[in-house]
């Protein structure tokens, strides 16, 4: 690792966490440069959900590559674009009755995030946004000043404004309504809180420690915004492309955002691709205001393409993550039960789900030890206590139990050695 040590910058974070040099990868699998094969929960922090190198889309992209077609097209039309747009609308909005028109923004999903909260100011002439606590948006300035984590807001170098942090689904516990709490707080005119554009919120927060919010909740603020002439964002980044089960994360709530931002497994084969789906009535943009030379990856479109005509051409795909959300929800269920010592509570839906510790600093040691042990894996929420399962939706089923059984190991072990060394400092006390 010492040519990372001395020429990458201190910024890098993943590589810490898993100090191995990975040569090559398939579905759920990655491998080091000594051969050993490491089962993979983390899944490019989800933007792998079809696995690594999946074969459908790669045979897609060899064969476009064969025919010299536009890889860099800025936003200009092309046949690969076009095929993206027309596969999208016929797989994912018609089937869902849904009616979006599609802003290729730049590559990273907090690019998505930037343009539609440009786009709702521009809408309503307001300046405000509402996010929530816990939320993750990106750390771009704009879309910092939505997330909520201090360790990400510290580096802005700037003043974050123009958005009120209010309390998310449950952040008070299952008596307080918080919908009811901000509806109070926008109909006030001495709350403080200046009236916004838009409202923006993951169903399922992943860097804030995988709280998700009910459907009634979903519900309750769609309402408030329909009330209020607020714009409604859902950032499915990274809860979206089927991570949840359904392709988007908040289908079963039964609401109508008036944008959403996908990004992330959105190309089905990690190539850097984001979008804003707007409803056709606040497509108020006027041409080239929000711009980027790295919005029109056709590589990406193709990879996109072959990953919803592949998997959501049918109910079959959808089928297959809810048995394995089965499966991991019975298995973390299970691991809560048989560990009490470990003070920790089973969070997230879909195949994005975990455990929540009482103390960080046991979660730390429980990843620490799993990748020790040939298990990627790693930690969410405000303070790292959580441990979050983000592997492929295409997992084969052993892989994914005997990744299950190298995180219980881990925990085992981890507990042993806690206990172990309680009953050593205790005899040393004594």
């Amino acid at each position: 690792m010492r040519t990372f040590n001395r020429l990458e910058s201190e910024v890098r974070g993943y590589i810490r966490s898993f100090p191995a040099i990975f040569t090559k990868a398939q579905n759920a699998v990655q491998t080091d440069e000594n051969g050993r094969e490491f089962i993979d929960f983390l899944a490019g922090a989800g933007s792998l959900n079809y696995g690594h190198n999946n074969p459908v889309m790669r045979e897609a992209l060899i064969a476009y590559m064969g025919t010299d077609g536009v890889i860099q097209g800025l936003d200009m039309a092309t046949a690969a674009k076009k095929n993206f747009l027309l596969t999208f609308e016929e797989r994912i909005l018609k089937p869902r009755k849904m009616h979006y028109k599609m802003q290729f923004t730049g590559p990273t999903g907090t690019n998505a995030v930037e343009a539609a909260i440009k786009l709702a100011r521009n809408v309503t002439g307001r300046q405000n946004v509402i996010s929530f606590t816990n939320g993750f948006h990106g750390v771009t300035l704009g879309a910092l000043s939505l997330t909520g984590n201090r360790k990400f807001r510290d580096a802005s170098g700037a003043t974050l404004t123009d958005v009120h942090h209010a309390a998310y689904s449950n952040y008070f516990g299952p008596d307080v309504d918080t919908v009811a709490m901000l509806d109070k707080l926008l109909t006030d005119p001495s709350s403080g809180v200046d009236f916004p554009a838009a409202i923006i919120l993951e169903t399922v927060q992943g860097e804030g420690g995988l709280n998700f919010a009910s459907l009634d909740w979903l519900k309750k603020i769609e309402q408030l915004c329909r009330r209020h002439e607020i714009l409604l964002i859902v950032d499915d980044i990274q809860a979206g492309c089927g991570r949840t089960g359904t392709f988007f994360s908040f289908e079963p709530a039964g609401i109508q955002p008036d944008m959403i931002t996908l990004s992330k497994s959105l190309s089905g084969y990690g190539l850097p691709m984001s979008v804003v789906l707007i409803k056709p009535e606040h497509d108020v943009w006027k041409p080239g205001q929000h711009n980027g030379t790295f919005r029109g990856n056709n590589m990406a479109f193709v990879t996109a393409a072959a990953a919803l005509d592949h998997y959501w051409s049918d109910n079959k795909f959808q089928a297959s993550i809810d048995k394995k959300a089965q499966t991991v929800t019975t298995y973390l269920d299970k691991l809560v039960k048989t560990y009490p010592a470990a003070a920790m509570v089973r969070r997230g839906r879909g195949l994005m789900q975990g455990l929540a510790f009482k103390d960080p600093n046991l979660a730390d040691s429980v990843t620490t030890l799993a990748f020790q042990n040939g298990l990627i894996i790693e930690t969410s929420g405000g303070s790292d206590e959580v441990i979050k399962l983000l592997m492929p939706l295409t997992i084969e089923p052993e892989k994914l139990l005997a990744g299950l059984d190298i995180l219980e190991q881990a925990l085992a072990d981890t507990l042993s050695d806690l206990n172990a060394n309680t009953v050593k400092n205790t005899e040393v006390t004594a």
